[in-house]
């Protein structure tokens, strides 16, 4: 039987039952759930760099989006709360679109 020893998406356990396999799990406590999380942006973060097309790209985003949302909720928030606070620093420091790429400063 393979380990795993990871979060999964909530649906993953009746999938499995669905294919005829048993399985083991438990519910995290909320401290390991966040740090469950954060395990699981990194472990996104990894397969979104290793994509090597547009479809792989955007499914692997969707996923870390998924992680996003788990942890804005784990920290008292929402994603549109996220949502304004991406848009206040867009407009105060701008964002990525110009692909401006800072080499130095002269102090």
């Amino acid at each position: 039987m393979p380990k795993y020893n990871k979060l999964v998406r909530d649906r993953i356990p009746e999938i499995i039952e669905a294919n005829g396999k048993s399985f083991q799990s438990r519910t995290l406590e909320e401290q390991e759930y966040i740090h469950s999380l954060r395990a699981k942006l990194q472990e996104e973060m990894t397969e979104y760099l290793a994509t090597e097309n547009n479809h792989e790209s955007l499914t692997e985003l969707a996923d870390l989006l998924e992680v996003v949302h788990a942890l804005a909720h784990t920290h008292n928030g929402t994603m549109e709360e996220l949502e304004l606070i991406r848009q206040h620093k867009k407009k105060e420091r701008g964002a990525f679109q110009n692909r401006v790429f800072l080499m130095d400063v002269d102090e």
